[in-house]
């Protein structure tokens, strides 16, 4: 993005489309993944694992039940609330908000992880 302009951030936020979408959907690694695959952050999966660390749900570990690349926000295992009439519904959850502690692989994730394990510095820690 060139411009600093709020008005112009936001309509490129809005009228992304989806396949762009898809990388404002990026979580934080916990530590042992960030020392595994030497990145600090991947967009997140359907059917990974996270750990929720700000809001009411804080500290709540699920799986991701679904994300929704049009809303910006994904759905986890136990992250719900009850309606007036007694029904459950899942509480969307902003992926910023989120730890990624276990990784749902495949093919392509594989090789995403893998190309951007080259890059970077080694820690010593």
């Amino acid at each position: 993005m060139v411009s600093k302009q709020p008005r112009k951030q936001h309509l490129a936020l809005y009228a992304a489309p989806l396949h762009r979408r898809h990388r404002f959907l990026s979580a934080p690694l916990s530590r042992e993944l960030r020392g595994k695959y030497r990145t600090r952050s991947l967009p997140v999966r359907k059917g990974d694992r996270v750990r929720i660390m700000r809001g009411d749900f804080k500290r709540l570990e699920g799986d991701v039940l679904e994300v929704n690349t049009k809303r910006r926000r994904i759905q986890i295992q136990g992250a719900t609330t009850t309606k007036a009439d007694g029904t459950q519904v899942p509480v969307p959850a902003v992926p910023s908000n989120v730890m990624l502690i276990k990784l749902a692989a495949d093919k392509k994730r594989d090789r995403v992880l893998e190309r951007r394990s080259k890059g970077g510095k080694e820690r010593t820690k």
